[in-house]
């Protein structure tokens, strides 16, 4: 018999296409050759390898699954392929393609005019300019609606007042899409960070997703015109759109870390001996690695069910939920069984796991807590909104 693929035990890779496999081929070298050399002591330093985005966008990362303006075209199970292989070095660097894309790329393609397409996605497919999302307030957190950043018109010009929170790419972007109320509900605002009265500060003494920047964003009278503003969207359904998509990535991404966190394990196990034998060898060592094969199994089921809803344009955000949900809780318990496998060697960053562990804790709170998926998919049960 043909021995099994040890971090892919239902042999999912045979159903992908010729595109999906060349795609996570290339992204598997990157990784490998420049991701894996530099992210144990970029995260060890609180710093983003901003060397890396050239190369980002050399593989076409940036908006890889929307078509022209410089995009990649990919299907939703390439792109899929391409976060789960970026999380697999870090979180970090999966959560800044991520926004660049989903948050950032997917709004103005989808809600922006021509004007706005073909001056920022060109860009940010080139990785020339880099963007943010601004959605969450320190007040706000799981409840977006309760927005106070606010625009007024003021002549043909749009005066923005607030501030957002936990804003990744902050301090790096050079737009930032912001989205404040108004008096004819929520719509979204391109600025461009060097206008007068826009501000970030980073937030540092962070012990998770350490190799990214995270922000703080303030404004204080910003004046931008009314072609900045999202002409094809009103209220909160363009912000929860844009977090679906990101979700979306999410659940392929914590697949990539779980199966580092695997590998590495299953690695230090076999040559670690104790008491005259391997740790593999004892039935204590195979039961905790076959609970960690099947998590990651039934999460690599959840990625790849996600993509071909998504491919045929039937996903649903409680399908979303739910596989975010699942995969997180999932990578996360991967993440804890394999840095205890790993014994003391485990909290530094010489090995993955604490890294990954430590990130995932972000991941499990971002782009929806775990509670807010629950009640998504507990109002879908039941058709009673408990939030």
């Amino acid at each position: 018999m043909t021995a099994l693929d040890k971090l892919d035990l239902l042999d999912l890779s045979a159903l992908f296409s010729e595109e999906e496999r060349l795609t996570q081929t290339a992204v598997a070298r990157f990784v490998d050759d420049s991701v894996l050399p530099v992210i144990a002591d970029a995260f060890a330093a609180h710093s983003f390898p901003t060397e890396l985005i050239s190369d980002l966008a050399a593989l076409g990362a940036f908006g890889a699954n929307l078509e022209g303006y410089g995009c990649a075209g990919l299907g939703d199970v390439a792109y899929g392929l391409m976060c789960q292989e970026l999380e697999r070095g870090d979180s970090g660097l999966r959560s800044f393609v991520s926004v660049q894309s989903s948050l950032v790329m997917y709004p103005i393609f989808t809600y922006g005019s021509d004007e706005q397409k073909q001056r920022w996605l060109p860009a940010l497919a080139s990785g020339e300019d880099i963007g943010c999302f601004g959605l969450t307030e320190p007040h706000g957190g799981s409840d977006p609606a309760n927005m106070k950043t606010h625009a007024r018109r003021d002549g043909d010009d749009w005066l923005l007042n607030g501030s957002k929170m936990w804003i990744t790419n902050g301090s790096l972007a050079d737009v930032a899409l912001i989205w404040a109320q108004t008096d004819d509900g929520v719509r979204g605002f391109l600025v461009e960070t060097d206008a007068a009265g826009f501000a970030s500060q980073d937030i540092d003494n962070k012990f998770s997703l350490r190799a990214s920047i995270t922000s703080a964003l303030f404004l204080d009278d910003v004046r931008v015109p009314n072609e900045a503003v999202l002409p094809n969207v009103r209220g909160m359904r363009g912000p929860l759109s844009c977090l679906t998509q990101a979700r979306y990535g999410i659940t392929w991404g914590v697949v990539g870390a779980a199966q580092a966190c695997l590998a590495e394990a299953l690695d230090y196990a076999g040559e670690r001996v104790l008491f005259g034998r391997p740790l593999t060898a004892t039935q204590a060592v195979q039961i905790r690695l076959a609970d960690v094969a099947r998590r990651l199994t039934s999460a690599q089921l959840f990625a790849h069910r996600l993509g071909q809803l998504k491919t045929a344009g039937s996903l649903t955000p409680t399908q979303v939920s739910v596989a975010k949900w699942h995969n997180v809780r999932a990578a996360l318990e991967i993440a804890r069984s394999c840095r205890e496998l790993l014994g003391g060697a485990g909290i530094t960053t010489e090995f993955a796991a604490i890294r990954h562990m430590l990130n995932l804790e972000t991941v499990l709170t971002y782009e929806g807590t775990e509670t807010i998926h629950q009640l998504v998919v507990g109002k879908e049960l039941t058709g009673q909104n408990a939030f």
